[in-house]
C-alpha cells in the first residue's frame, strides 16, 4: 500500500490526569482529514507509543479506525519487545482495518542485522497487510542499509515500503541502492520537504502541527508550480523550532499544533516541560503560520 502525499502520524492528547482524551483525539483526526491529508497514522513516536500501556494502543487503534471511518488509509507504528507482543499489536491492527503496519525495532538491546532481519521475518509472515519498516537510527538507535532493506524484501512480497528519517541525499541515495523497487516515504518534520520529493519520496509521514501547510506545499510541488519554494520557506522557521529533538517535538511541536487547533495540552510524564520562552515561541510561530486548516469552518 502505498498513497503518494503527506500522511499525519497523530500525537497523544491526555486530560489532566494523563488519560487519553478522546475528543482531542477524535478532533485531531478530523482537522487532519479536513486538511486532505492522504492518510492517517498513530502509534509512531509523535504518539509517544512508549508511554501507551499495551491495552491503550489498541484503544487508540479502534478510536482512530472510528474517526477515520474508511475516509482515508490508516497506518499503525508496531511497537514490542518481542515477536509475540508484536504479532498481538499486528491482530489489533488487523482488527482495527488497518491497511498498513509500520514495524519498528524492539527497543533492547543493540544487535546485528541479520538478528533484526530474522525479527521482522517473523511478523510480516505473520500477517497479509502491507508492511512498512521504520528505519530511524537517528531516533531509534538501530536501523538496516539498503542491502539488508533488500534481503527482507525479496522474502516478504507484503513489505513495500520504507519510514526513514534522514536527509534529502541520504534518501537519494537509498532510493538507488534499492533501484527503485521499495517506495520511500520521509518523516523529520519536513525538513527539506521539496528535495526529497526531487530525491524520489513517494512521501512523508508528519506529525499535525504543520501538516496543512505540508499537503499544500507537495500539491504545489506536484502541479508544477514555482509557487512551492515559497510557501514551503514560510514553514522552514517552525520546522527547524520543533525538530530540535524528538522531545522538544512532542512538547513544543504538539502545543503549536493544539496552538492553531484550539486543543489544550496536558503532558504524561516523565516529559520535557515547557518554559516561558518556549511558550512566547510557540505563540509567534502559530500566529505566523494561523489557524489549521478547517479550525474555521468546524
Amino acid at each position: 500500500m502505498t498513497v503518494r502525499g503527506i500522511h499525519a502520524i497523530l500525537y497523544a492528547f491526555f486530560d489532566e490526569d494523563e488519560r487519553l482524551d478522546r475528543a482531542a483525539m477524535r478532533r485531531q483526526v478530523e482537522l487532519c482529514l479536513d486538511a486532505g491529508v492522504a492518510g492517517i497514522a498513530a502509534l509512531g513516536l509523535a504518539t509517544e507509543v512508549a508511554k501507551l500501556s499495551f491495552d491503550e494502543r489498541r484503544t487508540l487503534m479502534q478510536w482512530v479506525s472510528e474517526d477515520v471511518g474508511g475516509r482515508a488509509p490508516l497506518g499503525f507504528t508496531i511497537l514490542g519487545q518481542s515477536v509475540e507482543e508484536q504479532v498481538a499489536l499486528v491482530r489489533a491492527a488487523e482488527a482495527a482495518k488497518a491497511d498498513w503496519i509500520i514495524l519498528q525495532p524492539p527497543a533492547v538491546g543493540s544487535y546485528g542485522a541479520d538478528e533484526y532481519i530474522a525479527f521482522f521475518s517473523r511478523i510480516m509472515a505473520q500477517t497479509d497487510l502491507p508492511v512498512a519498516i521504520q528505519n530511524a537510527p537517528q531516533y531509534l538507535g538501530r536501523g538496516l542499509d539498503a542491502g539488508d532493506i533488500a534481503r527482507l524484501m525479496e522474502r516478504h512480497p507484503n513489505m513495500t515500503l520504507i519510514k526513514a528519517e534522514d536527509s534529502a541525499v541520504g534518501i537519494e541515495r537509498l532510493i538507488a541502492r534499492t533501484e527503485g523497487r521499495i517506495d520511500v516515504f520521509n518523516g523529520r518534520g519536513g525538513l527539506e520537504l521539496i528535495d526529497n520529493l526531487r530525491a524520489g519520496c513517494a512521501g512523508f509521514l508528519l506529525a499535525p502541527d504543520l501538516v496543512d501547510r505540508a499537503v499544500e506545499v507537495m500539491r504545489l510541488h506536484d502541479a508544477g508550480d514555482p509557487a512551492a519554494d515559497a510557501r514551503y520557506a514560510e514553514i522552514v522557521p517552525a520546522i527547524v523550532f520543533v525538530m530540535q529533538s524528538l522531545e522538544t517535538l512532542i512538547c513544543y511541536g504538539k502545543r503549536l499544533f493544539a496552538a492553531r487547533a484550539g486543543l489544550t495540552v496536558h503532558d504524561r510524564g516523565p516529559a520535557l516541560r515547557p518554559t516561558e520562552f518556549g511558550l512566547s515561541l510557540v505563540a509567534r510561530h502559530a500566529e505566523a503560520l494561523g489557524p489549521f486548516a478547517g479550525t474555521i469552518s468546524r
